[in-house]
């Protein structure tokens, strides 16, 4: 008869094995999956994950329907400064599952597709401390920075002096996102989305202009006030869009 240390052993490395495949399987060519963690604090070596929240998108819809979300019970206390910031105590925790036994889930859903978000390497680098003794390996996943794509959007023609905002806060306004209650893990991930989403639509919709100018010949760049009115009427439409 088989112990049953021994049989939870086999069963550990069987879900091991499964998440590992997962990671290296390339998701489908146009999907991505936004991401955000909520930590006890900012100290990579000494915080821990207290929430974890994921939305798929495929090209420019966010699939709402297909989330991942979860609450988890860090091995470090939750810091009162950080208390303020996400509201989640030490009591709201307490009786939630560890990340440890989270990740099998976390990993399938994720597989191997490129990871979005807000300094989306602080999130990568929290759950590395998890899955690399986990699977063997960190996520090798590839990695969409969304202030380093509205940097490119916004700043990249830009005078050399100009005053750089890339706050959560002030990419929302910008690009006329509708603000969510921020530092709840899934809304910082569906944010996150958006904000993705509407630089998706905006690349889109350059080209549809750029194209539709050409046929007609025209040698000059698009008037920039129709260009503008252009882009309005399409976040009008893509804000009725956005969710299957």
């Amino acid at each position: 008869m088989i112990p049953r240390a021994i049989k939870r052993l086999f069963h550990q490395a069987s879900i091991c094995d499964q998440s590992y495949r997962f990671m290296l399987k390339h998701g489908p060519a146009d999907e991505v999956v936004a991401i955000d963690c909520e930590t006890t604090g900012l100290n990579v070596r000494t915080d821990d994950i207290i929430s974890i929240a994921a939305v798929k998108i495929r090209g420019n819809r966010i699939l709402a329907s297909e989330r991942f979300e979860r609450v988890v019970r860090p091995e470090t206390n939750i810091r009162a400064d950080a208390i303020k910031i996400h509201r989640l105590r030490q009591v709201d925790v307490e009786h939630e599952a560890p990340i440890r036994k989270l990740l099998p889930d976390f990993l399938h859903f994720v597989g191997g597709r490129p990871l979005v978000g807000y300094y989306v390497d602080f999130d990568v680098a929290m759950l590395d401390k998890h899955i690399l003794p986990f699977i063997g390996i960190e996520l090798p996943n590839r990695r969409i920075e969304i202030s380093s794509l509205y940097y490119e959007r916004k700043y990249g023609d830009a005078p050399p002096n100009i005053s750089v905002d890339l706050s959560f806060s002030a990419i929302l306004g910008d690009l006329e996102i509708p603000p969510l209650p921020q530092h709840e893990a899934f809304n910082d991930a569906l944010m996150s989305a958006m904000m993705y989403v509407m630089r998706y639509d905006n690349i889109r919709d350059q080209r549809n202009l750029d194209h539709a100018a050409g046929r007609r010949h025209r040698r000059s760049r698009p008037d920039p006030a129709q260009h503008s009115l252009a882009l309005c009427h399409s976040l009008a439409r893509r804000l009725d869009r956005y969710f299957r």
